[in-house]
């Protein structure tokens, strides 16, 4: 029977899995293709620098990872395996947010979720991290690959006594940049890009530290619905937080590397290629074992005729809610070219 759950006027503990400090390394392959468990780590660090919750960061118990120094931090090694480890780990949380690699056995998020409900933790960030909710997903929830997404929210819908808040960020843009060809159509290093179509169609796409600074603002806030319109962390219970950093093309990805790297369009190798044919392809070499096509179809995905990518247009952000800063995309641009020179990327 699961632990009877109390309601809480703030949130004051925080549980967060899947933090990780990774290098710049050639590890980041496309087994990852969206980099989760790499945003963990900026959730933690704008959470501490707030100084209004206790954060416990479950990792493995032969992990050999280390993690800042804050007397607001606890670590807690855990065997996942082990529901009465995870269990006894995530008792005394409000929260919890779950940032598992899509390499994670398949059952485990469902299995940490319903530790949690045990636990008696109130509400949960599962391992959505992808496009708008609700009417802004469009055909997405039927896509073939994309439709796997929906089955993060279902782990917490199984449990009656649990509530989520899923994070609607698309696509994370410095990762994305500094990946690869396969992922935004760049390679950085090599200076080739692969535009979609004419490379002119606007998605959503959000850095790492944006969603960090999201789910802090977010946790900041009172938990009961608020009177007189205030906010609180009710106002978006089992729906969409949907933030972004910019709305931009690859024709603006492109204008920001010129700027930033001091090249021209004559210094790229530009290649056009039709969104559905790319996601046909990646879908083609998916199904034959090369993972990369994985994130070659779920990437041209988003950038179809139809518009899922875009889940701004037509529809209110959740960053000025937030109190988000507009952020300058020549400085993201800047990150993801760092990144690359420092050995991102997938080779």
């Amino acid at each position: 029977m699961s632990t009877e759950h109390k309601q809480v006027d703030y949130i004051r503990n925080v549980a967060l899995v899947g933090v990780s400090f990774p290098t710049y390394s050639p590890s980041h392959h496309p087994n990852n293709p969206q980099g989760s468990g790499q945003i963990g780590k900026h959730m933690l660090k704008h959470l501490l620098a707030g100084g209004k919750h206790t954060v416990t960061v479950l990792t493995r118990s032969d992990s050999k990872a280390s993690f800042p120094s804050d007397a607001n931090l606890k670590v807690a090694k855990v065997d996942y395996s082990s529901e009465e480890s995870l269990v006894s780990a995530l008792r005394g949380n409000d929260f919890l947010i779950i940032t598992l690699s899509v390499v994670a056995p398949p059952t485990q998020h469902g299995e940490i979720v319903a530790a949690a409900a045990k636990a008696g933790v109130h509400c949960i960030m599962p391992n959505y991290y992808g496009f708008g909710l609700g009417e802004r997903s469009g055909k997405l929830t039927s896509d073939p690959l994309l439709s796997s997404f929906g089955r993060f929210l279902a782990d917490v819908k199984k449990h009656e006594e649990l509530h989520y808040v899923a994070l609607c960020c698309g696509f994370w843009y410095e990762f994305s940049l500094a990946m690869g060809e396969p992922w935004y159509g760049f390679d950085v290093k090599n200076r080739t890009a692969t535009f979609y179509d004419e490379g002119t169609r606007k998605i959503n796409t959000t850095t790492w530290e944006q969603c960090g600074r999201a789910v802090a603002a977010l946790l900041a806030l009172p938990v009961p619905k608020q009177e007189g319109g205030k906010l609180a962390v009710q106002d978006w219970e089992n729906q969409g937080l949907h933030v972004s950093s910019f709305l931009i093309s690859q024709r603006d990805m492109l204008d920001s590397l010129n700027r930033v790297l001091g090249t021209t369009d004559k210094d790229w190798t530009i290649t056009y290629e039709k969104v559905g044919e790319r996601y046909k392809k990646g879908m083609e070499e998916l199904q034959s074992g090369n993972r990369t096509g994985f994130a070659k179809a779920m990437y041209a995905r988003l950038f179809f005729e139809s518009g899922e990518g875009d889940y701004e247009t037509g529809h209110e952000l959740d960053n000025g809610k937030l109190g988000l800063p507009k952020e300058d995309l020549d400085e993201a641009t800047k990150k993801a070219v760092e990144m690359v020179e420092g050995g991102f990327g997938y080779h």
